[in-house]
């Protein structure tokens, strides 16, 4: 290792000494900081936050990592220059000024909206939207002209390395032509099935202990990390000391359960990136595309499964008292519904949700679309996409997500871009290792997960995406992959 990458790599293996204390300070404000502490929290943790930025931003870092990398370095280290390049570019790129100013509307818009929506106050909502847009739009617009690239291709570099507007276009296109019609053949297929809905009163107590049962069949290490409770499910930490929270609902222990399946997922992967390049950029998971694939891998391809509902299906029954049949979990867990909420969205029904509101950031940030405007361009597209009206609906359309009122645009391509990831990476291990319901029947559940580790996890950021797409499943990203996943599925 030469004295110049060991400098960087001792700078960044600080850095994230102090992200995890910023994880561990974000999670503990969700689950365990008594009312009183939000204050001095806050406080805290900005303090913290600019402080990672600083270290980011430091003068000498950009020249001292393009001199590394004139050296002649293994490919690993190389690797993880470019990971370093990357981080230091996208702090660096917008100023102080700017980000200070996006983060003072956004606490405003963010703070307003969650009485303006439960009121469905679109009046009210607009005005603060709009500075927080234009906002948005200013650092795009930055951001290219820094890059060389467009104002929304910049927003989307943020999430996924690599990914353009015209790539997103081709692979969404196969899903934007054939999924309305393939939404009217699943509900009317499923119309003339018998209705399996699980309903009763279902002990939190109960879905805990199911939820770590079901976690530890996962393969989920509770000696690095643990679950907890929060009104929104999230996971977060660093691995070897990763949190997840779920969250319970007497009413409804099936959504409760793939609430804690998604994110388990999600601190798999962080469990099983390289414990070598630890602290490292490289180290990192790939892309919040490639996060919610595997989160995604879990809650749909495995979790939803015949294969799988059939593991799991004696401990439901043992925890509730019930005595569900392996069809009647199938056909609850698997049921479709067009719905205008895309948090409470189906796998089938769900990237119609994305679609719109990637159109919608496309024209928002583009200026074709106003703030003012927004709601007759959502329903218009709810319509078209899932035959819905949100006409003076608009707490349940464009007021129903927490990304835009923080400025958070070219994020939502990322769930969909997951679903699509986790289709391909189930076929490609399908072709080595033969039927997942097969081998989770036969008691062979952890080949998936040794599968998972030594195809994707273990990558961290030591490939690009397409590099790492191609060597686990021997081909870039392809779209159809979600499509035939979903046909097999639900229409046989």
């Amino acid at each position: 290792m030469s004295a110049q990458y060991r400098k960087l790599h001792d700078h960044f293996k600080r850095i994230s000494h102090f992200e995890h204390f910023n994880n561990l300070g974000e999670w503990d404000l969700c689950t365990m900081m008594p009312d009183g502490g939000s204050e001095g929290r806050s406080e805290a943790m900005a303090t913290l936050s600019s402080h990672i930025h600083e270290m980011r931003t430091e003068d000498w870092l950009s020249d001292s990592i393009q001199q590394a990398m004139q050296e002649s370095l293994p490919a690993a280290q190389q690797a993880n220059l470019v990971e370093m390049q990357r981080q230091v570019s996208q702090a660096s790129l917008v100023p102080a000024k700017l980000v200070a100013a996006k983060t003072k509307a956004a606490f405003a818009c963010e703070h307003a909206w969650r009485e303006q929506r439960k009121n469905n106050d679109w009046q009210g909502f607009a005005p603060n939207l709009t500075g927080v847009i234009e906002l948005a739009r200013e650092e795009a617009q930055i951001r290219a002209e820094a890059l060389g690239i467009t104002p929304y291709d910049a927003l989307l570099e943020k999430f996924e390395p690599g990914m353009t507007t015209d790539k997103l276009e081709q692979l969404f296109a196969p899903l934007r032509s054939e999924l309305p019609g393939l939404i009217q053949q699943v509900v009317d297929k499923q119309a003339g099935e018998p209705n399996t809905s699980l309903t009763g009163k279902f002990d939190t107590a109960a879905q805990e202990v199911l939820s770590r049962k079901v976690m530890a069949l996962l393969d989920f290490d509770f000696n690095q990390g643990r679950l907890d409770v929060s009104s929104h499910p999230f996971s977060c930490g660093v691995p070897g000391d990763i949190r997840i929270t779920t969250r319970f609902d007497e009413d409804d222990f099936s959504s409760s359960l793939m609430s804690t399946i998604h994110e388990t997922g999600h601190a798999r992967y962080e469990q099983g990136l390289p414990t070598d390049w630890q602290g490292q950029p490289a180290g990192m998971a790939r892309s919040m595309g490639m996060h919610e694939s595997q989160s995604l891998f879990y809650e749909m391809q495995l979790a939803r499964s015949e294969g799988f509902l059939g593991l799991i299906r004696n401990d439901i029954n043992q925890a509730f008292g019930n005595d569900y049949s392996l069809e009647q979990l199938k056909h609850s867990f698997t049921r479709v519904n067009r719905g205008l909420i895309r948090v409470d969205a189906d796998e089938v029904t769900y990237p119609c949700h994305i679609l719109l509101r990637f159109d919608a950031e496309k024209a928002l940030i583009d200026g074709s679309l106003a703030v003012k405007d927004l709601p007759e361009f959502w329903n218009a597209n709810m319509q078209q996409l899932l035959g819905l009206s949100t006409q003076g609906n608009d707490k349940d359309g464009c007021m129903q997500d927490i990304h835009w009122t923080l400025g958070e645009l070219g994020y939502f391509p990322s769930y969909t871009l997951g679903a699509m990831t986790a289709a391909q990476i189930r076929y490609a291990m399908e072709k080595q290792l033969g039927s997942l319901d097969k081998l989770m029947s036969n008691g062979r559940i952890k080949e998936i997960f040794n599968w998972l580790s030594a195809n994707i996890w273990c990558k961290g950021s030591l490939m690009s995406t397409d590099e790492l797409m191609t060597s686990a499943t021997g081909e870039v990203l392809k779209g159809e992959y979600l499509l035939t996943h979903l046909k097999q599925r639900y229409l046989g």
